[in-house]
């Protein structure tokens, strides 16, 4: 029985993540070793998933991740205001969600989400 999925993306500029993961999105450190770096959010259920594409729908390029948020015109505000790029959206897709595209400080394509009602 799988119990977590794990998603490492290779940098040798590690800190870099937490502009992004950390000061954006809010997860927290749960393990730095140096050489890796673990996000996360403590206390959450954290289902497991792995989603394999074609596209990223309504005719986007497959992002690399997809991050759901609580609220994500919030989230689209602190992207803007650090300056990542917004390559899609925000726009309330048909299958129920409101998401947009950045990229994060890796050059990773990044679905944020949040359910629509």
């Amino acid at each position: 029985m799988v119990k977590r999925i794990v998603v490492n993306v290779n940098t040798s500029e590690i800190a870099r993540a937490a502009r992004f993961y950390q000061d954006i999105l809010g997860l927290e450190v749960m393990m730095d070793h140096g050489w890796i770096t673990t996000y996360g959010a403590p206390g959450q259920k954290m289902d497991v998933q792995i989603s394999f594409a074609a596209e990223g729908g309504s005719g986007t390029a497959t992002p690399d991740l997809s991050i759901e948020v609580e609220d994500v015109d919030d989230v689209l505000a602190k992207v803007k205001a650090a300056g990542f790029p917004v390559e899609y959206g925000p726009v309330n897709e048909d299958w129920g969600v409101r998401r947009f595209y950045t990229r994060d400080p890796f050059g990773k394509l990044i679905n944020i989400l949040s359910h629509i009602g």
